[in-house]
Formats: C-alpha cells, sequence, structure tokens
C-alpha cells in the first residue's frame, strides 16, 4: 500500500501545493509532499517505539493530505463554498475518492485498491466519523469501513505526527520568511525553555544554527512526550483487543487537549494548542497561518479484514526509553 501511493500521480501532485505559504518563493518552504515525507518519517519512529506496524503507519502518513486543493485551506474553503449546491468539498473525503476511484492506474481494478486499514485510518484518523460528508457516505455504502469506532492506534499515530511536524515546520518557515519574530514565540513557555537550553549548549552559533536547533529540540520533545503519555495510558493493555475496550484516548500528546472541529462536530474532533494559536494570531490579512492541531485520538482496534492481518499485537512499552532527534 505504501509503495502504491508513493508512486502515484495524486502523491506527486502534493509538490505544487502548500499549507503554510500560498506561492512559495524558492526552494526553502515546505509544500504538503515535502511536509508529508515529514510526517511519515516522525509517525514510523513513534511506530516502531510503541511496537505498532510501521509499514501501516506510514502509508497513512504518506496519504492524509492527498485530498488537499492547492491554495491551503483558503482553496478548500472557496471550493465548499462553490460546490454548496452540489453537498460540498471535503478534503479528508477527497483523499479517499482519490485513492479509491479517481486515481486509477491499473487494468485490473479501479483505485489502488488499499487496503481496509489503511482507508478506514484515513478516514477515521481525527476520530469517529458520526456524519460523513456525501463523498464518504458514498465511499462508506460501496465499502464499509465502521465509520463510527474509533481507528486503530496506527492512524492515531499518524495524526499526531501530522500535527508535530506542521506545528514545528510551520514555526520554521514562519521564521525564514518573517511572519514569526523569536520574542512571539518565547512567549509560550515551553519553548522558552527549549530555547534557554540552546543558548547554554551553543552560545556562540550563529542564530540560524540555534533556531534550527530550536525547531529540531521541539521535535524531539514532543515525540517523546507522546511516547511517554502513550505508554501510561496503555500500561497492562498488552493485546488490541483490551486496547479497544478500553474507551479512553491512547496515543496522546500533553499539549493536545480535545475539542470540536470548525464544523461543532464532536466525534472529528480537533485541538487548539497555544503554539496554533500563536501562529495563527501572526497570519497576515486575517488569512490564518497554520491549521488547528489535530486532536489525540481515542484507541480501538476493528476486527481485521482484506490484505492487512493486523498490527503487531501488545505495545512493548520501553521503560525510560526516549528518541535522540537528530
Amino acid at each position: 500500500d505504501r509503495d502504491r501511493i508513493v508512486h502515484s500521480i495524486a502523491f506527486r501532485r502534493l509538490r505544487s501545493k502548500t499549507q503554510f505559504f500560498v506561492a512559495p518563493e524558492g526552494d526553502h518552504y515546505r509544500t504538503r509532499l515535502t511536509h508529508s515525507l515529514e510526517v511519515a518519517q516522525i509517525g514510523r519512529v513513534i511506530a516502531r517505539a510503541l511496537g505498532l506496524d510501521e509499514d501501516l503507519t506510514e502509508a497513512l502518513c504518506r496519504a492524509h493530505d492527498i485530498g488537499h486543493p492547492p491554495f491551503g485551506h483558503a482553496g478548500e474553503e472557496a471550493l465548499d463554498r462553490a460546490l454548496v449546491d452540489h453537498g460540498g468539498f471535503d478534503h479528508n473525503a477527497q483523499t479517499l475518492r482519490t485513492l479509491m476511484r479517481l486515481e486509477s492506474p491499473y487494468c485490473t481494478h479501479e483505485g489502488l485498491n488499499l487496503s481496509w486499514e489503511v482507508l478506514e485510518g484515513l478516514a477515521k484518523h481525527n476520530g469517529p466519523v458520526h456524519a460523513p460528508h456525501w463523498a464518504l457516505a458514498e465511499l462508506d455504502t460501496a465499502f464499509p469501513l465502521e465509520l463510527e469506532g474509533w481507528p486503530t492506534l496506527e492512524a492515531q499515530v499518524a495524526a499526531v505526527a501530522d500535527d508535530i511536524a506542521y506545528d514545528n515546520h510551520d514555526i520554521d518557515d514562519g521564521l525564514r520568511a518573517g511572519f514569526l519574530e523569536l520574542d512571539d514565540l518565547l512567549t509560550l513557555d515551553f519553548i522558552a525553555d527549549q530555547w534557554r537550553e540552546v543558548e547554554r549548549r551553543f552560545p556562540n552559533a550563529p542564530r540560524d544554527r540555534q533556531l534550527r536547533e530550536l525547531v529540531r529540540g521541539q521535535i524531539g520533545w514532543m515525540v517523546n512526550d507522546v511516547l511517554a503519555q502513550t505508554r501510561a495510558a496503555t500500561g497492562g493493555m498488552d493485546d488490541p483487543a483490551a486496547i479497544a475496550g478500553a474507551g479512553s484516548v491512547h496515543v496522546r500528546q500533553a499539549l493536545l487537549p480535545p475539542r470540536t472541529d470548525r464544523h461543532g462536530r464532536q466525534g472529528q474532533c480537533r485541538n487548539r494548542t497555544p503554539l496554533a494559536d500563536l501562529l495563527r494570531r501572526s497570519g497576515k490579512n486575517g488569512n490564518p497561518v497554520v491549521r488547528e492541531s489535530a486532536c489525540a485520538r481515542a484507541a480501538s482496534q476493528p476486527a481485521h479484514r482484506g490484505l492487512y492481518r493486523g498490527h503487531v499485537g501488545p505495545i512493548r512499552a520501553r521503560a525510560g526509553e526516549g528518541v535522540s532527534w537528530g
């Protein structure tokens, strides 16, 4: 599945789509393609540390933005308004529609013919879907994805990896472009603590290297926070059935309290972090610079079907083991 996604036209088209700048000047700023690669790297590290299925996690990370139109979230809002008489537009539903219907390079079947777990994880990586968009509802009728249940741990990891990647890389791009000032970031205690540590360790380093060290450190800090929080939440659980029956959030990050999304939907919840609020306030002309952070997802393990035979199994808690980001 991961390889089919990587070789698809839809994945390559992410090269010209952005989430931070509408039309970035130069090649130092992220596009949705480079962002997806970075999300996949972070997701795979977390999945490996937690003993999850790394290939499933990476496939979800690489495909999660495929349904986004050009021009960032402003482009999605414009499409949604233009299609209001036809049911509107939703990027997540478009991701599934692209992978299951529109991207059809094979002579033997429609779509990429991805396994159920990949499609289910993409549909529900923000949580259960109680009121699906028309496009997602149509696909669910043809190939049921159990939309009202909680997604796999791998899907939850992909979602929190997305949060970590764009929160930190938007800082990197924002500082480079002049949208953000370091003094603005230092109003957040957790960033101020990291910055003091950077200055202590590298007092004579050039400022641009110190700033990049800050971003690297933040990614490592957030990844280790996810590992610690998730291990604490899954303590004593040694099989997917136990995790599914727990009914509580498992793949989590301390900085991500749950809330409803911009449409007021509880099941597809997003979060607003202090960092995302700061970046949003830094938007020019009233437009947000970044989208809101996704929430930590509650865990469940559905019955596995199709080509994929199941998640690796027990969460292998490795007390005291963290990730060194380099």
